[in-house]
């Protein structure tokens, strides 16, 4: 759960008995408190669900494994230039 991010005040309608059984289920101390958990819980299934889909997605083909092996033996692509310093102004 992320911690440091900024809380705004929403009103919101929800069946009490939902609330009731997620404050249970999480040991929620309040309504706003249980709402939240399910909100990170429904996010991080959410992106689970993404990474899912993205592991079982069609293995790469032989082209794409090909250029992942010439990348790594192509160390005569690395120089010293200070990236970090030529793009300095971009930020």
């Amino acid at each position: 759960m992320v911690t440091s991010m900024a809380r705004e005040k929403v009103t919101i309608m929800a069946e009490r008995d939902k609330v009731d059984r997620v404050r249970a289920i999480t040991g929620a101390a309040s309504a706003s408190d249980a709402i939240d958990r399910a909100l990170d819980e429904l996010l991080r299934l959410e992106q689970l669900r993404h990474d899912i889909a993205a592991y079982t997605a069609e293995p790469p083909t032989i082209e794409e494994i090909a250029l992942g092996q010439f990348a790594s033996r192509a160390s005569d692509l690395a120089d010293d230039t200070d990236w970090e310093a030529v793009y300095a102004d971009a930020e």
